[in-house]
């Protein structure tokens, strides 16, 4: 194995990134807390300190990190803890009972466990530690067999998993997760990354402008109101808005130029000639009229724009020489679909090998 090799293979060593914040990290730790001392408290109130049922199980505390800890995961779910120790400390009486050796009952437990939860759908990691438990916990856990399952196994877990609900909702986090919710969301990010990828595949001269557009939410009608649109200029960071019609047809362009404000010639004089408040009055009526005007007014027309399967490599004398920071994208009837911008394009540039070719070329 070469050095790099080594070094690459070294780093997945290192901590995920995604570490909650302290203040998360202190809620979870609390959560498990509360839960670990919940379930106790519930075994020894309702089978009092009796020596024959423990009054926890070490499970308890692996199951605690999921449910506090890492409660949006399917591994913490409430089938999971449920039917994932029931299932596992069933299966580990039974080899208890029934394989004299130790070390291979242990084995046969754990593995039959697994393939256990995977059947009825409830995989919980400390359920292996569970059937360890009814395997080589001692007399007084050999003692109880079969109702081993249900005491102390089946309550705690219950008690642990009623400390979790309540926690969770009084702390304002919901719990437990929509698995279905969830996997659909995961297979749409799975959608969109192998939609990347095949974009990514592709190299520049076959790229399409459809292929790096974005949604143009920011475009604004021919009736809008001047000051209306400056405040969505600002509101999307955008330079320029695209201006479309009725048809959502691009008709023009505003930026920051046309809807800048301005400021009444001849205020101070016509202060200073007339009354005050004859004065004040028209300068009132002056400002109304400009903020009333619309974008039709002011916007710039004869704007670039360009059909959604123009090449992308299209636009390079477009943002070379007008200056442009995004161009608009049309459909076949001519209506806007979307805006590549340059820096979408810098950025696929950027992200692709011989990126530094083409950009030589282009000067």
């Amino acid at each position: 194995m070469s050095r790099t090799a080594l070094l690459a293979w070294l780093r997945r060593f290192r901590p995920h990134p995604a570490a909650p914040s302290w203040r998360e990290g202190v809620r979870r730790a609390a959560g498990a807390l509360v839960g670990i001392a919940v379930t106790g408290v519930a075994t020894h109130l309702v089978f009092g300190g009796t020596r024959d049922i423990p009054m926890l199980v070490a499970p308890m505390g692996a199951s605690a990190v999921l449910l506090f800890g890492a409660s949006e995961s399917p591994l913490a779910q409430p089938w999971s803890i449920l039917g994932g120790n029931f299932v596992s400390a069933l299966v580990g009486v039974a080899c208890a009972r029934w394989i004299g050796v130790p070390v291979a009952a242990a084995a046969v437990a754990v593995a039959l466990a697994i393939c256990a939860m995977f059947v009825c759908r409830c995989v919980h990691p400390p359920s292996g530690a569970v059937a360890l438990t009814a395997v080589l916990g001692g007399p007084s856990v050999h003692a109880l067999g079969f109702g081993f399952v249900a005491t102390p196994i089946a309550f705690q877990s219950m008690a642990l998993l009623g400390a979790a609900l309540c926690f969770h909702a009084l702390t304002g986090h919901r719990y437990p997760r929509d698995v279905v919710a969830a996997l659909a969301s995961a297979r749409q990010v799975a959608q969109h990354a192998a939609q990347q990828a095949a974009q990514q595949a592709k190299t520049f001269d076959a790229l399409t402008c459809e292929d790096v557009m974005t949604a143009a939410d920011h475009a604004v009608p021919l009736t809008m109101a001047r000051h209306a649109a400056w405040e969505r200029l600002h509101r999307h960071g955008a330079h320029a808005l695209p201006v479309v019609d009725e048809a959502r047809r691009v008709v023009g362009v505003v930026t920051h130029r046309e809807l800048a404000a301005r400021r009444p010639e001849g205020g101070v004089r016509l202060a200073l000639g007339l009354g005050l408040g004859q004065a004040l009055w028209r300068v009132l009526r002056r400002r109304t009229l400009e903020m009333e005007e619309t974008v039709e007014a002011v916007m710039a027309a004869g704007v670039h724009a360009v059909h959604r399967g123009a090449p992308l490599a299209s636009l390079v004398p477009i943002f070379a020489d007008h200056a442009y920071y995004e161009v608009p994208v049309l459909d076949d009837a001519r209506r806007l679909v979307g805006v590549v911008r340059h820096s979408d394009m810098i950025r696929w540039l950027h992200r692709h090998a011989g990126a530094a070719s083409l950009l030589a070329q282009a000067g």
